[in-house]
Parts: C-alpha cells; structure tokens; sequence
C-alpha cells in the first residue's frame, strides 16, 4: 500500500471512529438533495435550511413547481439562502434540466453513466465541479468524492497535497488511493467537514482534540 493510500486510510479510519454515522446528506427526498446543494452555494446550511423549510410550507418543494414557477416569487420563498435571485435562476435551470433529460424521473437519471451524466451536470448554467459532484454522490448514489475549501485544507495540512492544487486533481487523488463505494466516499466528504468546522479552522487548527491531532503532519 503507497504512502498516499495508508494516509487516506488512517484518516478516514480515524474521523469515522470519532464521529459514526453523520447521516449525510440531511434531506427527506434525492430532489431535495440537488435543492440543497444549489442553495449551500457561499452560505451557511441554517439558511438553506430556512429556504427548503419555506419551499415545503408553499409546496413548492418539486421539480415541476420549481421549473414552472415565476423567478421573482421562486427568489423570494429562497431569500435567506443569501443571492436568492441568482439561486433562483439556477434552480430553475436545474429543474429544466431535469425535466428534459428524465421527465422529473431520478431514477432514471440514476441509470445513466457516471462519466456522461457529470459532463452534462456541468454543462447546467450555475453547477460547477462541487455543486455537481454533490448532487452525483448524495441524490443520485454515484461514486464520486466531493472536494471542497475544508477537503483542501485538512489535506494539505496532513501532506496530502498543496493548498492551491486544482479540484480535479485532488478528486483523481482521491479516487486512485480510496474505495470508491458511496458510502464510504460520503462519510469521508461528511468527516472532513466536520472536522474542519469543529477543529481544523481556517486562522488555526485545534489540534489537541481534533481526531487527527496525533497524525504526523509531513
């Protein structure tokens, strides 16, 4: 086993001891899942939180009232997601796409080849390698890991990689030295930010509780 691979290991091994089944990702179907993942774009998930929450009491929550509902009253149910009208605008984007490609059916979508569904993923106007990843891993069970800013900083910290490197390099990374099971690939995206959000903070780490503060960082 190479150096990279026994470190993935360990720190997965680690992570997952502490925390278990973090229940990843939190949502009551795989639409509200991809809904999500639009919404957590560059703010917090209490207020995405608050948006779903005011999608669900408007039953606004599916692909077909969201692709078919006005912008403007669509941004205003999303407001505390930060950017609503943006966020509006893809969302819609996203419920088109979907209604196009599947008629509103993901399963179907589930069907279609990894490699093929991503490309046309990122091809949707305001998903972009995170958001869709996200929504390949936790809404449509494929094996994919999801990088993102805490990915980068808790590896770069343990030697894995540099800070600055692109995303597609840490995830083929990732997917050379790691089972590439969905389950296994959501608690590892799941424990890392957990980890970066308690311990591993962007000013300083706090390394003395955090689960991997024995690891050597070299």
């Amino acid at each position: 086993m190479n150096k990279t691979k026994n470190k993935l290991k360990h720190i997965y091994d680690l992570m997952e001891g502490y925390y278990g089944d973090l229940s990843w990702w939190p949502a009551d179907s795989p639409f509200e899942v991809i809904v999500g993942a639009i919404l957590t774009q560059n703010t917090s998930w209490g207020n995405v939180e608050k948006a779903i929450m005011e999608l669900k009491k408007n039953n606004a929550l599916t692909v077909r009232k969201i692709g078919n509902m006005d912008e403007t009253a669509l941004a205003g149910l999303i407001r505390s997601s930060g950017y609503h009208r943006v966020k509006a605008g893809r969302l819609k984007n996203i419920c088109r796409f979907i209604l196009e490609e599947c008629g509103g059916r993901l399963e179907a979508l589930k069907k279609e080849r990894q490699g093929v569904l991503r490309k046309k993923l990122l091809s949707v106007k305001g998903v972009g390698p995170e958001t869709c990843d996200s929504i390949l891993l936790y809404a449509l069970d494929k094996p994919v890991f999801v990088v993102d800013a805490y990915t980068k900083r808790i590896f770069s910290r343990h030697g894995i990689i540099n800070e600055d490197v692109a995303y597609d390099d840490v995830q083929h990374l990732v997917h050379e030295n790691f089972p590439l099971r969905v389950k296994k690939l959501n608690k590892l995206h799941a424990c890392i930010v957990e980890t970066a959000k308690r311990f591993c903070k962007k000013k300083m780490g706090l390394c003395k509780n955090c689960p991997l503060g024995k690891i050597k960082k070299n």
